[in-house]
Order: structure tokens, then sequence, then C-alpha cells
């Protein structure tokens, strides 16, 4: 089978390329991508400096595609991928072949990806190879694994249930996007995944594994043609397939909403959000830096206030999530349950201050921290392998670090302050807690902005 190759090379600034050969100038290739009869895609990051190679097969698949009875059955196939192959019949077998050779291999389900990955010595990338393209066409799913799986998997979702910190965070998706696919746990619950068949998992796979709907990233001391040239006698002849639709997702809110769990538990756990920016929105790394002034780090507005000065929670932080259509900005905190009108009230007067404006040395701090956590992030071959892999798969676009530098260092005072009054209206306020608490009046009276 012919292999169809798009290259995308990026070079260093005041350099020309020219693939015949004409003018041979040095540069420096960021990644490379081939496109395979069959509709996969496979990105390639050449680190020389790196002694290790990250092979991640990422798959368009999660807990956004599934319907509602079936909930949970993106994440429960990825657990009955590593339980045998015909090969290597045991879960032992599978991870004894990587680790045998001092690699690591795993894998996750989030709400719009799946992603299998393996991590080894650069001499060793054949056999993360073969391990991962076998549990990808050759994986059982024996029946009698799948049973006990069945209850791992449940004993996961108990675990999930019995963490306040974890279960605010379902509980604050559940207010963002009620009744819909983004609102749902990406594990599922105990009454879908007991009533999940063999028959449905094949059946969804037959549906989202398709080769179109999958990019394989690698990146390390490998070279581009070496890579493609052992996975595409692999992944070559995988037949096409027709790729199901997509998910619906709804943030339109028009009044605060409150969702309280008591339990008797030592703190009570907060999430505070409201909806943010999809993957592909103009304004999303304004977003992100906003976020980082509010919550990231041990400088940022929240942890200086809330904990240093105030004292009312060890851990307070702000996060952002970006989806294919939709997204959030969230705050968690932890705080002793007597003085959780407190730290809501002082939640709230930092993000009035938020709305009013940042200063130069914010903008300043943000953006630094944010360029530097990139660059030091990406310079761990499994971090570029997600990251490359994860915007092709995603966004059918990739940025590379220089490109997102630029766009950082361009946002303005103005750009935050903007985005701030955008999203942070009192009626699109969403408040999870978890924790000792039942009253909901006069938490509700404090979600005003």
């Amino acid at each position: 089978m012919m292999v169809r190759r798009q290259y995308l090379s990026l070079v260093a600034p005041g350099t020309m390329v020219d693939r015949q050969g004409v003018i041979e100038v040095e540069f420096l290739t960021v990644y490379d991508k081939a496109v395979f009869d069959n509709g996969l895609r496979v990105i390639t990051s050449t680190m020389p400096h790196s002694r290790s190679v990250c092979l991640a097969l990422l798959v368009g698949t999660g807990s956004c595609y599934e319907d509602g009875e079936e909930a949970g059955i993106s994440h429960f196939a990825e657990h009955l991928y590593f339980k045998g192959t015909q090969r290597r019949p045991t879960a032992k077998e599978i991870s004894g072949d990587i680790e045998g050779v001092g690699g690591i291999i795993n894998a996750g389900t989030d709400k719009e990806a799946t992603v299998f990955w393996c991590k080894v010595a650069s001499a060793y990338f054949p056999v993360a190879l073969d391990v991962l393209s076998d549990l990808l066409f050759n994986s059982r799913f024996d029946a009698r694994d799948m049973e006990k799986e069945r209850q791992v998997i449940i004993e996961e979702i108990n675990m999930n249930l019995d963490l306040p910190q974890q279960r605010v965070n379902m509980l604050i998706d559940e207010l963002l996007w009620p009744g819909q696919p983004l609102g749902r746990e990406v594990i599922g619950t105990k009454e879908t995944v007991s009533s999940i068949t063999r028959g449905q998992i094949l059946n969804y796979i037959a549906r989202r594994y398709v080769p179109s709907n999958v990019v394989v990233s690698v990146a390390g001391d490998i070279q581009q043609e070496r890579a493609v040239a052992q996975i595409e006698p692999l992944f070559g002849k995988w037949s096409a397939g027709e790729l199901t639709t997509g998910y619906v997702g709804n943030d339109k809110q028009t009044e605060p909403r409150l969702r309280i769990e008591s339990r008797d538990v030592e703190q009570a756990h907060l999430c505070l959000a409201v909806h943010g920016f999809s993957r592909l929105h103009r304004q999303r790394f304004t977003l992100d830096l906003l976020n980082t002034v509010l919550g990231g780090g041990m400088s940022s507005r929240l942890f200086t206030e809330i904990r240093e000065k105030k004292g009312l929670a060890y851990d307070i932080h702000s996060y952002v999530e970006h989806f294919l259509n939709s997204g959030s900005f969230t705050i968690y905190a932890g705080v002793d349950p007597k003085k959780l009108e407190t730290a809501i009230a002082a939640v709230m007067e930092e993000i009035s201050k938020l709305r009013q404006g940042i200063t130069p040395s914010e903008l300043t701090r943000a953006k630094e921290l944010s360029k530097g956590r990139l660059q030091l992030r990406l310079e761990d071959s499994q971090n570029v392998a997600l990251w490359l892999g994860s915007q092709e798969l995603l966004r059918q676009q990739i940025l590379d670090i220089d490109e997102v530098i630029s766009i950082i260092d361009a946002i303005t005072i103005d750009d935050l302050e903007q985005v701030a009054q955008e999203l942070l209206i009192g009626e699109k306020l969403n408040l999870a807690v978890v924790g000792p608490v039942e009253k909901e009046e006069p938490l509700m009276e404090l979600l005003k902005l």
C-alpha cells in the first residue's frame, strides 16, 4: 500500500527549505506528518537530545460519543485492550514485554479522546510498536476477562465516589452541561458498567476505532523516515471505516446553579465554574492567561489572597478546560465547613476584582509562567508526542511552540479584561459543594456579581 505523505516541517526564522535539494540550508524540523491511504495520520518529532522515544496512539473517542445507556463504554474498552491478545494472552505478558526493556506503558480515556502510549529507550522502539499494534489489532476481549474487569471498574467508580475532591468535579460538570455528554462522568456509572455487553463493546469499537479517527504520534530519538517505515506495514493495511457523527453540547444558561451533596467529612470541597471557550476559539489562550492570573501557581491572586493572607484553604487553584465546541473555567478549594460562606465570599471578591482588570506586572508574570511551563513540559518525549498528537486529532491543526508563544506575547491587558467581562457573569455561575453542608439559601445569595 502506498503512503501519501504530507510533510509539514517547521523551520527556524530566516531559513529556506527546498525539498528538491536545489537550495541546501540547515533547518530545524519540529514535526512531520504522513497520511496513509486509509486516512491514518502519523506525526513524528525528532528530538536528537533525547535517549527515549514515546509512541502514542490517539483515538477520537471518549464519553462524549457514548449513548446514555452505554456510559463508560470507551473507558471499559480501553481497559480490555490490556487484558490479552493472541500472542500475549495475559496482561502480565503485555506489561512484561515493555517493562522488560525498561519502558512504561499506559492508557487513558477522556471525554473526547482515548490514548494508548508507550515510552522506551530509543533502541526499543520496535518493541513498543509491536506491543501497541498487537493491542490495537489482536485484543481478544475475552468474556471471562471482561467480567473480572467489570468488577475492577466498579471498584474504581466506588473509589472516585469516596473521594470528595473527585466527586465535586463530577458535580460541577453536571451543572455546566446538564443532561449532556460533556456532563457525564468518563468512567460511567455502576448501573451502566454492569449492563454493558461484549457485543456492545465490539460494535462501539467498530464505529469509533477507524484509521481516519486515529493519530499515531512519535517523539524522541528517531527519524521520521524510520518511524513511518516501521509503522506502515502494521497500520497501512488497516481497513478504512465510516466514522459516526459527533456530539451536541449546549452552553446556554440564564441563572446561577447550585448543587450540594451533604457528606460527613472534614472539609467542604467546592467548585465554582463558568462556561469557557472551545479548542478553536480565537480567545482560548487569552482565557488561559486569565486563569494563570487568578489561580495558576503560588503567586496567583487566589493563592495569595485566600491561602496566604486569609488562611482559608490549603488547596485553592483554578483551571481551564477546552473541548471541541465548549469549555469551562473552574475554581477549586477545600475549606473548613464553618468557613465555607466566608471562603466563597472571598473567592467572589477576587472574581469581581478580576473583572476590573489586571496590572502590567501580572500580565508579564502570567505570560512568562505560561511560556516557561510549556517549554519545560516539551523537553520530555512523552509530552511532545501527546501535545502534537492531540492537536492533530482534536484540532486538525498543529500549533508549534513558537506559534503559541507568539500568540501569548500578543495578548494585551484589554484582551484579558474583555474575556473577564464576557465570561464572569452572575447568571452564568455554577457552584458545586461536597461536605457537611445542607442549607442552599446562604450559598445561593453569594452567587452574585
